[in-house]
Parts: C-alpha cells; sequence; structure tokens
C-alpha cells in the first residue's frame, strides 16, 4: 500500500488477523471488535511458550534485541508448535533524535536490523519509541497546552502565558522531531519490504505528550506502515484513555494495556498500579475501543497477578466488565 492509500485504508483500520475473541457487555450485547491477548516475553523458548499457552493466551510480544534472524525463525517454529502467534517485537527506545549523527546512524541501522528481526518471528508490528528523554525544564503534566504546526508538529508553545522557562525543552523537542521524522522516513521502505508496521510509541520521554500532537506526529508520515502503538495505560496523568483512543482511533496498530493511579502530590503525578486498581475506566475504556472500531492484539505490561489471573482479567474487560 502506498501513501496515497492512507487516508483510504484508516477508515478501516485496526483490523486484526487472528483468532476471534468477540466481547459482550454485561447485559449481553456484543461488542462488533474483536480482541486477542497477549503477554510479554523476552525469547520463544519451549517453556515460555508452553507457560503462556497453559495461561490461556493466544499471543506474545517478544522483547529480546540481540537475536539473529536464524534464532528468530528458529522461535518462530517454537511458538507456533505450542499454538502461539508472536504478534509483536518491542524494538523499544531508539535513539533518532540525537544530535550526533553517528549516533544516530547506528540506532537508524540497529532499528531496521530489528524490523528485519520482527519479520523473520512472523510478527507484523515492531513497537518503536523513536527518541529518548527530553533535557530542560518540562511543565508539569496539568499544564500543557501546545501549539504546534500539524504540518511539521514543530512546537510554538508548550503552556498557555510565558514559555521562556521551557525554551531549551521547545528546542530540543523541535531537533528531535525534526530529525526522529527523518530516521523514520528511512525506516519505512525496510518495513515494506518486511510486511512489518511500525508503531510509534511515546513513552515517558516527554515528546508528543497530549494526544492530539502524538496524533499529528504518527500522521506527518502518511503511511500506513508507520501506526500507532498505543498503551491504554501510560498517558492517563495527560489525559484520560478514552481521549487517547478517540484522538489516535484509525491510527492504532496494537494496544498495550497497564494501569496507572493519579497523585498530583507525586513527583511523576501518581505511580503505575495493577491493572483495575489504578483510574483507567475499564467499562468505559471496551465501550470506546468498539466505538472507534479496533480490533486486534492487546498485550499485557504489568504485574501484580499472576499468568492466570491475567488471563482471567483480560476475559471479563474484553467482555465489557473490566477490570
Amino acid at each position: 500500500m502506498t501513501r496515497r492509500d492512507f487516508v483510504r485504508m484508516t477508515a478501516g483500520a485496526g483490523l486484526a488477523a487472528g483468532v476471534p475473541g468477540v466481547g459482550r457487555t454485561a447485559e449481553g450485547v456484543a461488542f462488533k471488535t474483536r480482541l486477542q491477548k497477549a503477554l510479554i516475553a523476552g525469547v520463544a523458548d519451549d517453556a515460555t511458550c508452553e507457560r503462556i499457552a497453559k495461561a490461556g493466551f493466544p499471543g506474545v510480544e517478544l522483547t529480546q534485541k540481540d537475536v539473529t534472524l536464524e534464532a528468530a525463525l528458529a522461535g518462530r517454529a517454537v511458538a507456533e508448535k505450542h499454538g502461539v502467534k508472536i504478534h509483536s517485537f518491542m524494538g523499544g527506545w531508539a535513539d533518532l533524535g540525537n544530535a550526533d549523527a553517528e549516533a544516530r546512524r547506528r540506532s537508524i541501522e540497529d532499528v531496521k536490523r530489528l524490523i528485519r528481526v520482527t519479520a523473520a518471528y512472523g510478527a507484523d508490528a515492531m513497537l518503536l519509541v523513536p527518541c529518548l528523554r527530553m533535557g530542560g525544564t518540562i511543565p508539569k503534566p496539568t499544564q500543557f497546552k501546545i501549539a504546534y504546526d500539524p504540518a511539521t508538529c514543530r512546537i510554538e508553545s508548550v503552556v498557555a502565558g510565558d514559555n521562556a522557562p521551557f525554551a531549551e525543552y521547545i528546542a530540543a523537542h523541535n531537533r528531535s522531531t525534526e530529525l526522529a521524522s527523518a530516521a523514520v522516513e528511512e525506516l519505512i521502505p525496510v518495513a515494506i519490504e518486511n510486511r512489518v508496521t511500525i508503531g510509534l510509541e511515546n513513552v515517558w520521554n516527554s515528546l508528543w505528550v497530549m494526544p492530539d500532537f502524538a496524533a499529528a506526529f504518527v500522521r506527518m508520515f502518511k503511511h500506513d506502515r508507520v501506526r500507532a502503538y498505543l498503551d491504554l495505560g501510560n498517558h492517563v496523568r495527560y489525559a484520560p484513555t478514552e481521549t487517547w483512543l478517540r484522538t489516535m482511533g484509525p491510527l492504532i496498530v496494537k494496544l498495550h494495556i497497564k494501569d496507572f493511579k493519579i497523585d498530583r502530590t507525586k513527583k511523576n503525578d501518581g505511580d503505575f498500579v495493577p491493572i483495575g486498581k489504578g483510574d483507567v475506566d475499564w467499562v468505559s475504556v471496551r465501550k470506546v475501543i468498539d466505538e472507534v472500531g479496533y480490533s486486534g492484539w492487546v498485550t499485557i505490561e504489568s504485574g501484580g497477578y499472576t499468568d492466570a489471573e491475567h488471563s482471567a482479567l483480560m476475559d471479563r474487560f474484553f467482555a465489557g466488565r473490566g477490570a
């Protein structure tokens, strides 16, 4: 699919192949979207895949980066033997916004390698956090009111009123956006060749922190091989999960699930907590997932429960009964 097909594609985005999982609300009304549950693991060995399958998870997202293509192919065979689908690979943090050209080149080439690893695993998407954490004085989550150019995502201001205290942050953000966007453009041909979608995530690096801004960054690429990997709990301190879902909507390629308890008196405005113990309204979120038409994988990136408990929790969530 080409860039010209992007707008048409987004109208029906979120469809993913795999085992159907039609949820029902507490009132017994069927959801139109189909969700599938997955766990995160380092590698796909026999012990790991057996554990995942026994817990009732049809899928896994892998994370170990020092993997050869041969090892990835072997891991795919092991997973398939156990009936587990490797649906995604977590490429994680890249340094695509580094002002040092050599460091940036090393990171670009490594991400290209990881895209090929993703394909060897049989996964159709790779999570990518394109830049490391920003420097300078950063506004508090409740202060952000970002004005930016939607065509370039260049920031004009980050708060209402005086932006002088945040000048270093704004400059660093604009530089990172410019460099990272050029790097991602270079990755697109590799993603096309390997039939892998790059799922951009803006996790806790103070980049593209508001829903409309994050969506604008993804839209800049105008290509179906660059989408959004949205975590349902990562950004509650900036905006409700429902707002993120409605704003990102057709751009979403995959979902992570975790929970967050807001406490504005704390350094990070709260803490990550086990799913169901935070401020995410899981009944509402399931309805909004249906509203925006996302069908596909939801991968647990959270602790606090056994695999079996997480599996039962996901079944409740998918059925619209909360967590």
